[in-house]
C-alpha cells in the first residue's frame, strides 16, 4: 500500500481525488495547502508520491515542485501535478521544474492512475 499526499485547496476536489486513490489500495493524507505539506516533508516526513495543484493560495503547487527538487531527500519523489489549467505555458513549466506528469481536473481514475504510473516509472531507475 503506498502512502500518497494529496495537496488541493480545493476541498471536494480532494476528496474526490483521495477516494480514487483507496480505490487504487493507497493510504492518503490531504493537505489543503502548501505550507503543512512543505513542514512535514522538513520534519522527515516522506510520502511515496505527491499530487499537487498548481493554483493555491500563498504558495503556488510551482513553487513546491522546486523546493521539492532542490532537496536531497525529495529530489526522487514521483510528483504528479493536477489543475484546472493546461495552457501550454504551464504544463512546460510544471514538467520543467520537474513533475513527473499533468492531469487535467476534473480528472478520472484512469487518467489519475495513468499519472501515477508515469510517476512512477521516471524514478524507477534513480
Amino acid at each position: 500500500m503506498r502512502d500518497i499526499w494529496v495537496v488541493d485547496d480545493d476541498e471536494e476536489m480532494s476528496r474526490a481525488v483521495s477516494l480514487m486513490l483507496q480505490i487504487l489500495d493507497s493510504n492518503v493524507r490531504i493537505f489543503n495547502s502548501v505550507r503543512p505539506a512543505a513542514q512535514a516533508f522538513v520534519s522527515g516526513k516522506k510520502p511515496d508520491l505527491i499530487i499537487m495543484d498548481v493554483n493555491m493560495p500563498e504558495v503556488s503547487g510551482l513553487d513546491m515542485v522546486e523546493f521539492l527538487r532542490r532537496r536531497p531527500e525529495t529530489m526522487d519523489l514521483p510528483i504528479v501535478m493536477l489543475s484546472s489549467e493546461a495552457t501550454d505555458t504551464i504544463v512546460d513549466q510544471a514538467l520543467a521544474l520537474g513533475a513527473d506528469s499533468y492531469v487535467m481536473k476534473p480528472v478520472s481514475l484512469e487518467e489519475l492512475e495513468k499519472a501515477m504510473a508515469t510517476a512512477f516509472y521516471k524514478h524507477l531507475n534513480l
